[in-house]
């Protein structure tokens, strides 16, 4: 895929209406739809910041939860139009539709230096159907389109590709760090080069480790997807989650990647428990002695220790996945201790988002990260070596 894309620096913003695709999925109380967590409005200000200093006019974008192309008023835009005036120090100029008449009269009013934010894209059916003349009704308010968000960019959708049809397209800053970083850790890693994968299915993760066996140098597993290795390798496993149906993708991958060179680190003893609780009875055993009735909950701490070790002296390391099931307290020491070896390796570190951002997060290592990926399912696909629409629409240097 070609990363090397046209940004923001690449065009004089002065005096044009700039259509901004942000993520503004935000988090929010299901009680009082207060956002519980803004921080992918924040990571939106560089952007937009920089459009408003340099003379642009910001017709900003999103889609927030999933309204399936009906309108709800628990998920409208407007409390994001709120926490980002006060984020900017400005107002944020609210349209009640998308592409209807009170969104074009705000867009061809809007003057250099403001901003306007667009009800939730996805109250249009038309916008995951990436409808042509929705796209284009997108595309008539504005002169450029910039995409700076890099967790809807494995979605063709209207306002993510289908814009780029009508409007010069551009990379925003956010976008730019997602794809250079990423790119390059997969492109021209610093060696050795480890790859961490965990959660629960190895069948969501298999794009990911065909396109690693060829440019890791090790790569650990861990999570429920371990447990399909362990099977495959002809251990009982109780009744620990494992996918039937990926037992032979197990075995062959185990001896492509003794073929290749590639060091696979899988569990040597586990943390298990009684019933899938975070207050079950618990114990620690080999991966080989998992009794009947038990599942495999978390990696024990010889694994733990093999697991930290094989991080020690790493160029690069890229992880996505928790290592057990983190959110029980419990259950959560594999995750926190390779969380704590990531962040204090001295490597380039990415976190692919989701869990594993959200684990790195909890455990207090956030800031000793180089990138903690916004997208979970866009940068999986990415590590997959998958074209991603929204990044191959723009326009490359």
């Amino acid at each position: 895929m070609e990363y090397n894309k046209q940004t923001i620096r690449d065009f004089d913003p002065k005096g044009k209406k700039v259509l901004l695709r942000c993520d503004f999925n935000v988090p929010q109380d299901k009680e009082t739809g207060e956002i519980t967590s803004d921080k992918r409005i924040v990571e939106s200000l560089p952007t937009i910041r920089y459009l408003l200093q340099h003379g642009a006019a910001v017709i900003a974008c999103s889609h927030l939860g999933k309204p399936k192309g009906e309108w709800k008023k628990s998920l409208s835009l407007a409390p994001v139009a709120v926490r980002l005036s006060e984020l900017l120090g400005k107002t944020v100029i609210f349209a009640k539709d998308i592409v209807g008449e009170d969104a074009a009269a705000k867009a061809e009013a809007l003057k250099a230096g403001e901003i306007l934010l667009l009800e939730n894209l996805r109250f249009d059916k038309r916008e995951e159907k990436n409808g042509e003349d929705f796209a284009k009704a997108l595309a008539a308010m504005a002169d450029v389109y910039v995409s700076d968000a890099f967790g809807t960019v494995h979605r063709p959708h209207a306002s993510t590709a289908g814009v780029s049809a009508f409007l010069p397209a551009y990379a925003g800053l956010l976008l730019e760090k997602e794809i250079s970083i990423m790119g390059k850790a997969l492109e021209e890693p610093a060696r050795p080069f480890i790859a961490i994968l965990g959660g629960a299915k190895v069948s969501d993760k298999i794009g990911v480790i065909n396109n690693l066996l060829g440019k890791a140098d090790t790569i650990l597993i861990g999570g429920a997807m371990a447990f399909t290795f362990i099977k495959a390798m002809g251990n009982e496993i109780g009744s620990s989650l494992f996918e039937a149906d990926k037992l032979d993708y197990a075995k062959e991958l185990m001896k492509t990647a003794a073929e290749k060179g590639v060091t696979l680190l899988l569990p040597e003893d586990v943390v298990i428990g009684r019933t899938f609780d975070a207050d079950t009875e618990m114990k620690v055993v080999a991966v080989n002695e998992i009794p009947d009735g038990w599942m495999g909950m978390d990696i024990g701490p010889k694994s733990i220790e093999a697991f930290t070790g094989a991080l020690k002296g790493a160029g690069t390391i890229v992880w996505n996945g928790p290592m057990g099931v983190f959110e029980f307290a419990r259950f959560s020491g594999g995750t926190k201790a390779v969380a704590q070896a990531v962040a204090t390796s001295g490597a380039v570190t990415i976190i692919g988002g989701g869990d594993s951002a959200a684990a790195v997060e909890q455990s207090g290592f956030a800031d000793r990260i180089t990138h903690i990926s916004t997208g979970g399912g866009a940068s999986l696909e990415f590590l997959a070596g998958i074209s991603l629409p929204g990044v191959a629409c723009l326009l490359n240097k």
